[in-house]
């Protein structure tokens, strides 16, 4: 029988004639005796980059460069977050019985509020804007966020995924000449040089692609599962979104300075 997953009773008429087993607690103790067990399953996924390992070489040759002059190179990790109006569901406390917690929903549409980010590797300091969407306007300000918050540093390197807005055109026309040369695909549509009626600028950032496809290369990650886990699950703002908006701001702002407590909750500082 063709079956993406099975249970005891139905596997067990399967090998009942040649394991000789009549009950289900039967075939379990057999199996516990084989080391199987019935676990829940999580999300896989492969990077198929075939740069995967060049990449992630690349990178770390960038970060070792800010480790070991951090008064003249900054590493960032940065990455966007979308957060929504309505609760997202989770497990929670609640009476014993069949009453399960409630998430309250909004009769408003399902607002989103996006948020660009950068962690720093050294210090655990986060850089944000929050913001209705990220675009292509938003990411030049937020690289000039970026410079205003680190303007001694000779050179800033951002660390981020392959969303095509990052390398835009108009996007790059603010930053010095790219040295990094894994850069993405973009569209086949979309120009090849910045507009000339938009400003262009010399920043000192350089942009470092992470490997497609590749989520857990990038430790701020674990930031927005933070944000989710103690603020955006089961939340109960749903019909006061400035509220909602405040409380995701205010959970950035407690790493406005350096903190080591998120470098070692995103796995940047060992035991």
């Amino acid at each position: 029988m063709n079956r993406s997953r099975w249970t005891l009773t139905t596997l067990l008429p399967h090998v009942h004639d040649w394991l000789h087993l009549e009950t289900a607690s039967g075939l379990w103790q057999v199996l516990r005796r084989l080391g199987l067990s019935y676990k829940r399953a999580r999300d896989y996924l492969h990077s198929p980059d075939p740069d995967y390992e060049a990449k992630q070489a690349a990178i770390q040759q960038y970060l070792q460069r800010a480790h070991a002059e951090p008064h003249r190179y900054v590493f960032l990790y940065m990455d966007e977050f979308t957060f929504y109006r309505q609760p997202s569901l989770a497990s929670a406390y609640a009476d014993q019985g069949s009453k399960l917690p409630l998430a309250q929903r909004s009769y408003h549409s399902d607002t989103k509020g996006r948020v660009v980010a950068a962690l720093n590797a050294g210090t655990g300091q986060v850089t944000y804007l929050l913001r209705a969407r990220t675009d292509l306007p938003v990411m030049r300000q937020f690289y000039a966020h970026l410079r205003a918050t680190y303007p001694d540093a000779e050179q800033i390197f951002a660390a981020q995924d392959n969303w095509p807005v990052h390398a835009h055109p108009d996007v790059v026309a603010v930053l010095e000449e790219q040295e990094y040369p894994f850069w993405p695909t973009l569209p086949a549509n979309w120009p090849t040089a910045p507009r000339p009626n938009w400003e262009t600028d010399d920043l000192p950032i350089q942009l470092l692609f992470q490997p497609t496809y590749a989520p857990w290369t990038n430790p701020i990650e674990k930031l927005w599962r933070s944000l989710q886990q103690e603020h955006l699950h089961l939340h109960r703002l749903s019909d006061d979104w400035p509220a909602l908006k405040q409380c995701v701001s205010d959970f950035l702002d407690r790493f406005a300075g350096p903190s080591p407590e998120l470098l070692h909750y995103v796995g940047l500082l060992p035991d």
